[in-house]
């Protein structure tokens, strides 16, 4: 009895510890299955993370194509606004010379106009002399002294003074017709120009209100360009796209470049050549100017409008607009030596025109995008940029 009671004991414990095994498999399955759940929600919400951080990766490359896609735009724009500008300062800058040419003219012209009246005033006196003279001598009638035959030689003489005198009188009076002659084709000359004055500066005025909304056109253009911010190494890039575009251009100028003999570069001027434009140094050579990219060349700071000269005799080889410098004028010294002047507000020379030392060649001006108005000037030397220092003093 006691024997079969401890079997039951057993048995029912055994259960008990099959219970227990049992419940302890259904807890960890249960355990299981909401650790299972829960990583399927942590998946979920980063996969909804990532989700979130690609679109906005992609909507910000989309935003970024599209500030790179207006400013290609807005660039093209600027380069018809520095085009624009240029064409009506270069209209402003020939109409000024033609003013020049006037204004000298008609100085000439009046001071001419001035001899004439002088002129014509003394031959008027003399030919009054003349007349007083005749008349006081012509008390005699002529035909009575030819008639007279007493005292024939002092007739004789009488006669011969009145020739002279009558002589004198008609050369003095033909003068006197070409000086009037003169004088009204002077006077009709010097009316002309007075007018063509008028006229130009009727054209000056209305090239300078051309100009002046082109520069309105260009400040708007640029502002648009400004709320198009570039991230430093889109600065880095977009700069040394520009400068490979120069360089580039450089080496198809150099391949067209035919040796003249006149040409001696500017190996033995060091030191002894003058600034192209009078102004202050705002970048000097070798500066940072972004990232590891060092200025080549020297900006300096001069008035909008002020003359850029050559700093020695030349041929241009480049007189347009390129991205990052405006309009740019690049000169061929001889020897391998080359000067470039950039960001002008218009050009006065074009390709293969000849310049000399200290010969306008372009106008200081703010093309290319720049906010301030000067000059980029390079000097460079089998196309590799050189201080300009070294040559201008």
């Amino acid at each position: 009895m006691i024997t079969s009671s401890f079997n039951v004991i057993q048995v029912f414990g055994k259960l008990i510890s099959c219970l227990v095994i049992l419940s302890s498999l259904i807890f960890v399955d249960l355990s299981m299955a909401a650790d299972t759940s829960n990583h399927k929600k942590s998946k979920q919400q980063n996969t909804s993370k990532l989700n979130d951080v690609q679109q906005a990766i992609a909507k910000q490359e989309s935003n970024i194509f599209k500030t790179n896609k207006d400013r290609i735009t807005l660039e093209q724009q600027l380069k018809n606004d520095d085009l624009a500008i240029a064409k009506a300062a270069k209209a402003i800058s020939d109409t000024g010379q033609k003013l020049k040419v006037a204004n000298k003219k008609i100085a000439t012209l009046s001071k001419e106009k001035q001899q004439l009246g002088a002129q014509k005033i003394r031959q008027e006196r003399l030919l009054a002399q003349q007349l007083r003279s005749a008349y006081t001598t012509g008390q005699h009638d002529y035909l009575k002294l030819i008639l007279n035959q007493d005292e024939s030689e002092k007739i004789q003489r009488t006669i011969s003074y009145y020739q002279y005198l009558n002589k004198a009188r008609m050369i003095e009076i033909d003068k006197f017709k070409a000086t009037i002659t003169q004088l009204m084709q002077v006077t009709t000359q010097h009316q002309e120009q007075i007018g063509q004055l008028k006229k130009l500066k009727v054209n000056q005025q209305q090239q300078r209100k051309s100009l002046n909304k082109n520069k309105n056109e260009r400040s708007k253009t640029l502002a648009s360009l400004s709320k198009k911010l570039l991230s430093s190494k889109q600065q880095l890039a977009r700069l040394k796209a520009e400068e490979a575009n120069l360089t580039a251009a450089l080496q198809k100028l150099t391949a067209l470049i035919r040796a003249e003999v006149d040409l001696m570069g500017l190996s033995k001027l060091k030191r002894q050549l003058t600034w192209p434009v009078k102004g202050r140094l705002l970048r000097s050579f070798g500066s940072r100017k972004q990232g590891y990219l060092k200025w080549k060349g020297v900006l300096l700071g001069a008035p909008i409008g002020r003359q850029v000269q050559t700093i020695h005799n030349g041929t241009i080889l480049f007189s347009d607009w390129l991205k990052g410098y405006g309009l740019l004028t690049v000169i061929d010294h001889g020897n391998g030596y080359m000067s470039l002047y950039a960001h002008n507000q218009t050009l006065l020379k074009s390709v293969g025109d000849r310049v000399e030392t200290g010969e306008p060649i372009a106008l200081v001006g703010q093309s290319g995008g720049q906010d301030q108005a000067g000059l980029y000037f390079e000097i460079r030397h089998q196309g590799k940029a050189v201080n300009p220092k070294l040559w201008c003093r």
